[in-house]
């Protein structure tokens, strides 16, 4: 199809003297197209979902013509961890990513939207089912999942902190397949958090080598940040060999100030490994702080059982004491001055605490901070979700000018910002800080390669066909910003603020944003990776 597709193209611009009939006509902007090349003025033409035409030529008539001059004309960018299958649940829009120029949302950091459930109670969802399900309830944005290695070990396992037998091991590369033929991406790891961190080496090689067998990718939030952050790269290099599989590091850090210097040594590694033929890549947002629950800061060993078993378990006497001892390791590390705390499970909670540090309700409440960290989680039946202010601003620097890294959010993705909660300002502004910050205003990389970095390159590395280019015959993913004014807004004092000067936003060739507001239109589609067995794969 798509090579008739092509020739149709061919045909019907050669003949010079007629117009071609198109739905869209971007004209007279700065065209990107994601390959890195310097950018030309030029026009894009687009037909149903298809990008028709990218080039010079202007023999077109348009049932909507955009006037692109001064602005630049990109692909849509990819978002490669994104925590809004929820969010987006609950309101299609994803402005807050649809504003950055955002057309593809990648779940499924150790946990994806599916497998969930049991086939026994009779309300098992698969992982295909549970996209299709977000596809189908209307978005805005494309949407695309990795399937997460803890939900599969959930399924067999459950949360207990042991070795899979060989029959689970069995079930869980049974279920690996089936993911992958529904159009999972590959393999995502968390092994920072329980259970996820319960799965040993060879565990993950042997789900890996299922998805490498369908061409699909590991992508993992490593064993470690910090300190044994040397030890996390080689654990990554040994299942991305192991497995045969291309492997990506999530959101590639050092934490914490004392470990800041071995950025470096983590770099060195990955290059070395990239030369030696390893295809390793990373992602990262664009802040120098983190965020996630008190977790962050509690051994994983206590953990175990899910979350109402560890938070009974914490408020055992016998327990309490080699709990405090632990937490008060990594609070010599990550001090409680700098925990923030934003998110809480209970009103009462919330009203009281939010916006608080760990070291100020410490202080409020006559405890120590690991006294706090404990008494608070157990009163609030939750992880409290935090923002750790643990990494170095010349260490985002470094990163954003490593060429193979790409970025995500590790966020939500939000619409409605009258609603009362804090969050991470990455959500709002982790891609327009890329392009504002780092590319306008600090000049650290090009535009071209900015623009590289947000949308072909992670392409290439999901694998998936016809997008993340402005090329003929691609799905029309087109963003139109203007590179003058284009800005992440949201700070961590304000984080519900959109970025601007992102101006018109197309999604499988419909308009989603035009003039920075929302259409109304919800074409977004579940991209499937390259192991998808179904009849119906509008991707082929």
């Amino acid at each position: 199809m798509k090579k008739i597709f092509l020739v149709l193209v061919l045909l019907a611009l050669s003949c010079n003297n007629e117009p071609i009939n198109v739905d869209v006509l971007i004209s007279g902007g700065t065209i990107h197209d994601g390959s890195g090349d310097k950018g030309y003025i030029g026009n894009v033409a687009i037909k149903n979902d298809t990008i028709f035409y990218v080039g010079k030529k202007n023999n077109f008539l348009a049932n909507q013509t955009i006037n692109a001059s001064g602005k630049v004309v990109s692909p849509g960018f990819i978002n490669m961890l994104s925590w809004g299958y929820n969010t987006l649940m609950q309101d299609g829009r994803s402005l807050s990513d649809l504003k950055q120029g955002v057309t593809l949302e990648v779940f499924g950091e150790g946990t994806s939207p599916g497998p969930r459930g049991s086939i026994r109670n009779n309300n098992y969802v698969s992982f295909g089912e549970a996209m299709e399900k977000l596809e189908s309830s209307g978005v805005s944005t494309n949407i695309a999942s990795y399937l997460g290695s803890a939900t599969v070990r959930i399924q067999e396992v459950g949360f207990a902190n042991r070795k899979a037998t060989s029959e689970e091991m069995n079930s869980m590369k049974n279920i690996v397949r089936i993911a992958m033929e529904e159009g999972a991406m590959g393999i995502g790891s968390s092994l920072i958090y329980a259970p996820g961190d319960y799965a040993d080496t060879d565990e993950l090689v042997e789900l890996s080598k299922i998805a490498s067998s369908y061409g699909g990718s590991y992508i993992s939030h490593m064993r470690n940040e910090d300190f044994r952050v040397l030890e996390a790269v080689d654990e990554l290099l040994e299942i991305a060999e192991r497995a045969n599989i291309p492997s990506q590091i999530y959101h590639l850090k050092t934490s914490r100030k004392p470990n800041w210097h071995l950025l470096d040594s983590v770099i060195d590694k990955v290059e070395s490994a990239r030369e030696q033929g390893l295809k390793i890549t990373a992602d990262m947002y664009t802040y120098p702080a983190s965020s996630t629950g008190l977790t962050g800061v509690i051994p994983t060993w206590v953990q175990e059982g899910g979350t109402q078993a560890w938070i009974n378990r914490m408020k055992r006497s016998d327990i309490r004491e080699r709990l405090f001892q632990d937490i008060r390791k990594e609070l010599s590390e990550q001090p409680p001055e700098d925990i923030l705390m934003v998110g809480f499970n209970k009103q009462s909670m919330s009203s009281k605490y939010r916006g608080l540090t760990i070291a100020e309700a410490a202080k409020i409440r006559g405890e120590s901070p690991e006294e706090a960290i404990v008494n608070l989680i157990i009163e609030d039946g939750s992880r409290i979700q935090c923002i750790y202010f643990s990494m170095s601003e010349d260490n985002v620097r470094k990163k954003i000018m490593l060429p193979w890294v790409s970025f995500d959010s590790d966020a939500g993705s939000y619409s409605d910002i009258s609603k009362d909660f804090i969050t991470h300002p990455r959500a709002f502004g982790s891609f327009a800080r890329v392009l504002g910050k780092y590319v306008r205003e600090e000049k650290l990389i090009t535009m071209e390669e900015a623009i590289r970095r947000l949308s072909g390159f992670p392409a290439e590395n999901l694998g998936i066909k016809k997008r993340g280019y402005l090329k003929t015959g691609f799905f029309a993913d087109v963003v139109v910003f203007d590179p003058k004014i284009i800005e992440d807004k949201a700070t961590f004092e304000k984080p519900l603020q959109f970025a601007v000067g992102v101006e018109d936003v197309f999604v499988n060739g419909t308009q989603v944003l035009s003039k920075g507001e929302h259409t109304g239109n919800f074409s977004g589609r579940f991209v499937k990776g390259s192991g998808y067995r179904g009849l119906n794969n509008f991707e082929d």
